[in-house]
This record gives C-alpha cells, sequence and structure tokens, in this order.
C-alpha cells in the first residue's frame, strides 16, 4: 500500500510522514529530498536557476516513478498538485490523503522561514492565502481523504490517518493506536 500526503508547504506532510510511516513499518519518501538529492543542491537554488516550470517537470518525473512502487508513505511537495499527471498518478496508484491547514496556520509555522522558494515575497501571508486559493480545489480532488490539522499534535495527526485508513479496510486495526494511546502521548 502507498499513502501520499498532499497539502499546503508546511503543513506537516514530512513530519506526519516520517511517522505514520514508522506506525505502519514502511519505507517514508520524502519527494523534495529526492530531488535534491538528484539536482546535487537545494530546491531553492535550483529554482533560481531554472524556474518552476523545470522544477515541475523534474517533480511531475518523480512522482511519477515513487508511485509505481506501490509501498510506503509518500510526501508530495506543497504544488505537486498543480500538474494533472501528477493528481492522477497520484490518486490512481496511492491512497492520498490531504493534510488540510488554513493559509495562516501555515503562516505561523513558516514566517522565520528562509528556504521555501514561493515565500520569499514582501507578503508572504497573502502568497498563502492566494495559494490556498488556488491549491485547495486540487488537493481534494486528488484525495481520497482530508484531515483537517488545526492544532493538533503530531501523533493526534498519524492516529487521524490511520483511523481513516483503517476505517477505509487498507490498514490492520492492531497499527491503530486506541484514543488512550494518544492522550497518554
Amino acid at each position: 500500500m502507498l499513502v501520499s500526503l498532499v497539502g499546503m508547504p508546511g503543513g506537516g506532510k514530512s513530519t506526519v510522514g516520517r511517522q505514520l510511516a514508522r506506525q505502519l513499518a514502511v519505507p517514508f519518501v520524502d519527494t523534495d529530498h529526492v530531488i535534491e538529492e538528484r539536482i546535487g543542491g537545494s530546491i531553492r537554488d535550483y529554482f533560481a536557476q531554472h524556474g518552476e516550470v523545470a522544477f515541475r517537470d523534474l517533480e511531475a518525473q518523480v512522482i511519477d516513478e515513487l508511485t509505481h512502487d506501490g509501498t510506503g508513505v509518500l510526501a508530495t511537495g506543497g504544488g505537486a498538485v498543480l500538474r494533472e499527471a501528477n493528481r492522477h498518478a497520484l490518486h490512481d496508484r496511492s491512497t492520498v490523503v490531504y493534510l488540510r491547514s488554513s493559509a495562516e496556520e501555515v503562516y505561523r509555522r513558516l514566517r522565520h522561514d528562509t528556504q521555501r522558494p514561493l515565500l520569499q515575497v514582501p507578503d508572504p501571508l497573502r502568497k498563502l492565502r492566494d495559494l490556498h486559493r488556488e491549491r485547495d480545489p486540487l488537493y481534494r480532488r486528488t484525495a481520497h481523504f482530508v484531515i483537517e490539522t488545526g492544532r493538533p499534535s503530531v501523533p493526534a495527526l498519524v492516529g487521524m490517518v490511520l483511523m481513516q485508513l483503517e476505517l477505509a479496510g487498507l490498514v490492520d486495526a492492531s497499527v491503530v493506536p486506541s484514543p488512550v494511546d494518544r492522550v497518554l502521548r
């Protein structure tokens, strides 16, 4: 089983994905890390040198390859859903969970981040609101499940994802922490 996480930049896909993979005892892959390994540098530098179109081409190639694998947890970049081919590859070859965060929540988490190219603008909150307005329908269209991130802890979010997967019959109940376990963490 391949579970793919989509959502806004800074929405918790990598953090939740790592713990989800650990809980399911499957590999974790972050598309941004795979891309950085391939280009031998940072996405920010690649973006600056080659532009967004070249980056999105590379991202589409990586998503196509990784969704053919079939096992694990895949954290995607925030803009992965912009390309129709990516939306289809993710939706058709994996179980997609949209970790839905408001622009304000993401801004609170990322306000000091200098590594995300799309946020290096005079008004990052406005940029995040624009991105959310543009991408939210695409995330929803791609996803099989939507989890509102709000303010729960990472273990609580992992538990919510696991419960959705269990209810859908995709994972065994033994890997889903009980509500008591989640409260005790």
